[in-house]
């Protein structure tokens, strides 16, 4: 089973809001997952709530070997920067 650290949408019509997920590769986007890792809330007005991400739960997975997807990359990239 490979397991992949994915963006799952959540929220209302023009108002996207994401749980950050380990899942399995071969389930659907919005399907079941393995553990709920944080958050990702594009249309927050101030940075700091743009993400909330348990980093621990995050590194814990990728020592498993969980591959990150693309955007969840660029995402805990951008909050590490940031910090």
């Amino acid at each position: 089973m490979a397991v992949t650290i994915r963006l799952s949408r959540q929220g209302a019509k023009k108002n996207p809001q994401y749980l950050i997920v380990a899942v399995d590769s071969a389930k659907k986007r919005d399907g079941a997952y393995l553990q709920n890792l944080g958050r990702y809330y594009p249309k927050a007005k101030e940075p700091k709530d743009k993400i909330q991400v348990n980093q621990e739960a995050v590194q814990s997975w990728v020592a498993k070997g969980a591959q990150l997807s693309q955007t969840v990359g660029q995402l805990l990239k951008n909050l590490a920067s940031s910090a």
